[in-house]
């Protein structure tokens, strides 16, 4: 475990290779640094990741994708990402293994691509954000019949009209308990 908060740290000042051969490290925290983008060459062993408080804005395509058994437990609360800083890719690696993401306190505007295809997620948070719709597609992969593993769904503070999301949206949670829609932010 590499416990580095509040140190100012940023890119620049990781070199690259720094931990990518650290076989047995298993948990990073650089929350509130200067961090701008989620940190490449991570620790192929690496099952939690908290960046917690930085100004990150951007998760790289790929930055998951080496690793074995995979990332867990992804913390990105408190940061800058936008629409803009996530695609498709970005989480590519961690569709089978990631169970908690927390991406509350940032400035998405919509669901985030790919989590429907995380398979093994049980916490997802969205909350204060900047999210105005919820497409039936975006959590639950209509075309499957299975239900998904999760189990709390964070959503509150945010800009959705909840009479108008589709009744197919959440059709593969189990229990409609465990999803917050409210409050919501009107505007």
């Amino acid at each position: 475990m590499i416990v580095l908060r509040y140190n100012k740290i940023e890119e620049s000042r990781i070199a690259p290779l720094a931990w990518i051969n650290q076989e047995n490290l298993e948990s990073i925290d650089l929350s509130y640094n200067k961090l701008y983008h989620v940190p490449s060459y991570l620790p192929k062993s690496l099952l939690h990741l908290v960046l917690i408080g930085n100004q990150i804005e951007r998760i790289p395509g790929y930055v998951f994708g080496h690793m074995e058994p995979g990332l867990e437990y992804l913390y990105l609360s408190f940061n800058r990402l936008s629409d803009d800083g996530v695609d498709l890719v970005s989480f590519y690696g961690a569709y089978h293994s990631l169970r908690e993401l927390f991406l509350d306190h940032n400035d998405l505007k919509s669901i985030p691509p790919g989590i429907q295809e995380m398979k093994a997620l049980h916490f997802l948070r969205l909350n204060n954000n900047k999210i105005r719709n919820i497409l039936p597609e975006q959590i639950c992969n209509v075309e499957e019949d299975e239900d998904s593993a999760l189990e709390h769904l964070h959503l509150e503070n945010n800009y959705i009209k909840t009479r108008e999301i589709s009744s197919y949206a959440f059709s593969c949670i189990r229990l409609y308990s465990s999803i917050v829609l409210k409050p919501q932010k009107i505007k």
